[in-house]
């Protein structure tokens, strides 16, 4: 069936009646020369619109809208413009709101081109495209009985017009037709119309009413109704800076009102920043507008901003100054980008406005990761990266929840449940605690907690798997004795992570979270949660011992502080020792040098150590220290400032023999006589 939702066809009534024409009391001044008028000039009276003035506006006001919205394929009556004011001298007999109610439910059994256009594409009757309908009337009426009056004659019209739409092919049946009832009084009365909510008063036809003051409260009220009827939402631009009139050197913030399609908000609900986008409400609560703020224009050009969606707009109060500049502005090329109000942090880029062909587009800019981009990895998360996902334990979870189909037969009909309800019912009961990422849980990443965890998923629980449970808690509590490590993330904490009873506390609480979501499954699940709780409450034995163990921790972590501190002392001291040994050789082998500047000069007496003969205490292997790399740097550099002793080059354990060449080859010593001596 063609859906041609109610909204297709929107028919106005507004009495005619002679109490129409009465005043809504809702003075305007007229007398703006106030402060020019001369002494003589009479100041002039205040005037106010009649009933039906305001009513002929209101609805004007929402075709407007909607046509600003809605350009095509949306169809308002326009007889109002042919019809005058209504005389207060008539006779209120003859004269009823009926009529129009009758001529609305006529037009609403019209065939519009739209319609015509979608029965003539499927070629088929007229029962495959739906006709739908709304009426909004505008009246002053007299009770709550003259209101059920007014349901029940448009009912039966409605029955009478579908009966000779069946046997026309110029008309189509009323499918579902709405009523909208607008009771207006003056202001300074009491109502005699109660507000009353939508209803349905048959299959055909539903009706609420509202009563409502004339002059601006009708305004607000016809306002929300438009925004209600054709899925629209209000947008406030704040901070907008103006040049005041009066002095032109000067600009003062204002706030212009915007209706669009509520598709432009579509991302603040996704996101739950509604509320942060600054959500207000007017009126009383009777309108709610999401805030956004203005942005100086730095760019003219629309191709520089990913947009995934543009909506037309229509100001809310189309002839104030504040929407008159804004539209101009925009309509001369310039874009404006609109940011959402935050107390803390960057400010966020979520809005556009630009004008595109004479229209007025709402832009909704991306403000996550593009589709145009490669698409993310598994790895990669709303709030940054992350690399601890649980994609085994996930892949595990898919294939514990596969569908497969099932044949029809009598055991499937006896369980009660058909099969995709148990899967979902089962897809549900896996999902209620699931933590997605390893850093957020323990027990999902402790192999001992394994049986549990499979087993208390299940919808109901046998002898057999009570006890499997229990076991499984009772050796866990065996490792809390035995005080075993636990797998637990230090990830985004200093130092050594918490202490070992709290990580078993952080344990416990995770376990008793999960078995708490299974409880109502039955009885043995209880029994389940009551052995945890039981082993939870420990002895006082039990707390002393762990008392002492958290003691003795404190004292292993003091040991070890202080052990890092002495060994980092020694090392401190044992550098400066050497340095010191440094400088002395360096200043002695300094001195000599002067002493050797002559080639014929010898060698000293007291001869002192060179610094290839320190030796400097071993080192354990690895890594050359800064002192071991200047000190062989000194050395070469002070061995090339003379020329060292033959003797002492050739010298064994520094011990040189002289005369070596007055030696014969019978090993005789010759004297200058040229005796010889053994």
């Amino acid at each position: 069936m063609k859906m041609f939702s109610v909204s297709h066809k929107t028919a106005f009534v507004v009495d005619h009646c002679p109490y129409m024409a009465e005043s809504c009391r809702q003075q305007v001044e007229c007398d703006v020369l106030t402060k020019s008028r001369g002494q003589g000039m009479i100041p002039l009276a205040p005037v106010s619109k009649s009933l039906w003035t305001c009513a002929v506006e209101c609805s004007m006001e929402y075709c407007r809208i909607l046509y600003d919205v809605y350009p095509l394929r949306k169809l308002l009556m326009s007889a109002l413009a042919a019809v005058g004011p209504p005389n207060p001298q008539e006779d209120p007999e003859c004269c009823s709101v009926l009529h129009g109610l009758v001529a609305a439910v006529e037009s609403l059994c019209k065939i519009t081109e739209y319609q015509h256009e979608a029965r003539t594409t499927l070629m088929d009757t007229a029962d495959r495209v739906a006709n739908r309908g709304r009426i909004i009337c505008l009246t002053n009426a007299k009770s709550d009985t003259h209101v059920r009056m007014l349901e029940d004659c448009v009912q039966e019209t409605i029955l009478e017009q579908n009966k000779m739409a069946a046997g026309s092919d110029r008309l189509m049946p009323i499918q579902q037709c709405e009523l909208v009832l607008v009771h207006i009084f003056p202001q300074g009365e009491d109502t005699l119309v109660s507000d009353r909510p939508k209803k349905e008063v048959s299959s055909l036809l539903t009706s609420e009413v509202h009563s409502v003051r004339a002059g601006r409260h009708l305004a607000t009220k016809l306002n929300i109704l438009v925004q209600q009827h054709f899925d629209l939402a209000s947008t406030t631009i704040t901070n907008i800076p103006m040049k005041e009139e009066q002095h032109a050197n000067t600009s003062a913030n204002y706030d212009v009102e915007l209706l669009h399609h509520r598709d432009a908000h579509l991302e603040f609900f996704k996101s739950g920043d509604l509320h942060m986008a600054g959500s207000t409400s007017r009126d009383s609560g009777l309108k709610e507008t999401v805030t956004l703020k203005w942005c100086t224009p730095r760019t003219n050009s629309v191709e520089l901003h990913y947009c995934t969606g543009a909506y037309r707009i229509s100001p809310t109060d189309v002839n104030s100054r504040p929407s008159s500049c804004l539209t101009n502005f925009l309509l001369n090329g310039r874009s404006v980008l609109l940011e959402q109000p935050r107390k803390s942090g960057s400010k966020v880029i979520s809005h556009m406005l630009s004008s595109h062909g004479g229209e007025i587009f709402l832009h909704v800019l991306n403000s996550t990761r593009s589709t145009l981009e490669d698409p993310p990895s598994i790895s990669e998360g709303c709030g940054g990266r992350v690399t601890d996902y649980r994609i085994t334990d996930f892949g595990e979870f898919m294939r514990e929840n596969r569908l497969t189909p099932v044949p029809e037969s009598p055991d499937t009909e006896a369980s009660g449940k058909p099969p995709a309800e148990r899967a979902k019912a089962q897809l549900e009961r896996y999902t209620r605690y699931w933590p997605m990422i390893i850093s957020q849980t323990t027990i999902f990443n402790m192999q001992a907690v394994v049986p549990l965890a499979n087993l208390i998923v299940k919808e109901s629980l046998s002898e057999e798997d009570l006890l499997t449970c229990q076991k499984t808690v009772y050796n866990l509590v065996d490792m809390e004795r035995k005080n075993d490590p636990l797998p637990i993330s230090t990830v985004g904490s200093r130092g050594k992570g918490p202490k070992r009873d709290e990580q078993y506390r952080i344990m416990w609480n995770e376990l008793e979270t999960l078995v708490k979501t299974h409880v109502a499954g039955s009885e043995r699940h209880q029994r389940v949660l009551d052995c945890i709780i039981a082993c939870r409450s420990k002895p006082p034995e039990e707390e002393e011992r762990k008392k002492r163990g958290r003691k003795r921790e404190d004292k292993e972590d003091k040991a070890e502080k202080n052990i890092n501190k002495d060994s980092e002392d020694k090392s401190w001291q044992e550098s400066e020792r050497l340095k010191g040994v440094v400088e002395r050789v360096k200043e002695e082998q300094g001195e000599s040098e002067v002493i050797k500047d002559s080639p014929d000069s010898p060698e000293p007496l007291n001869k002192k150590p060179r610094l290839e003969e320190i030796q400097l205490p071993e080192k354990a292997k690895g890594p050359v220290s800064l002192l071991t790399m200047w000190t062989n740097r000194i050395t070469v550099a002070n061995s090339r400032k003379h020329q060292e002793f033959a003797g002492r080059i050739s010298s064994v354990n520094n011990k040189a023999e002289l005369y070596q060449h007055l030696k014969d080859e019978n090993g005789m010593d010759l004297h200058e006589n040229g005796k010889a001596t053994r």
